[in-house]
């Protein structure tokens, strides 16, 4: 794994910690759900219904693959070697990828604007300023969007363990507001 792709795991892990106790359960993805929908409030229904059921199909892809001792919970140690997994996880990617920029195109135009978008990624938890970087990297046209195909694309890309210098690496460094 690359270094790069070690510290979005280590963020990611982090960001879905969404009550702080260390380790992922349930309730962390309730919570992180309960955000995005809120930041999300013009979207439609199946696009909330959507983003609802790739949180959870998240949490149970972790707790089937990783949960061995089934206490409920997943520890940092157990998300690093799985998230990262294409084979194992990149289904569940792609539906989350998927759902969270169709969620952010909720006039249905194939484009994202910049206030909603960093609305969702501050509602997962980026620092702002790192949101801004990210948006500016995927080299949003003259009226300040980006489509919803590169943003999708852009998750995927997150999650691979092989790259490095890609867009989403702007999430784990430190940029000025």
């Amino acid at each position: 794994m690359r270094d790069e792709a070690a510290k979005r795991v280590e963020l990611v892990f982090s960001l879905f910690d969404a009550n702080g106790n260390g380790v992922l359960d349930s309730g962390d993805f309730d919570l992180m759900t309960a955000r995005v929908l809120e930041a999300a409030a013009a979207s439609d229904d199946d696009a909330k219904d959507a983003i609802r059921a790739a949180f959870r199909r998240y949490w149970t892809t972790l707790a089937t693959e990783l949960d061995a001792n089934g206490d409920g919970v997943i520890s940092v140690e157990e998300f690093r070697p799985f998230v990262l997994d294409p084979e194992r996880f990149g289904p569940t990617v792609a539906e989350f990828a998927e759902a969270l920029s169709a969620l952010g195109d909720p006039d249905g135009d194939g484009m994202i604007e910049r206030p909603l978008f960093v609305s969702l990624m501050r509602a997962i938890g980026f620092e702002e300023a790192n949101v801004h970087a990210l948006f500016d990297a995927f080299g949003p046209v003259a009226d300040d969007r980006i489509t919803v195909a590169t943003w999708a694309a852009g998750i995927k890309d997150y999650y691979a363990p092989d790259k490095a210098g890609i867009p989403g690496d702007r999430l784990v460094t430190a940029h000025a507001v």
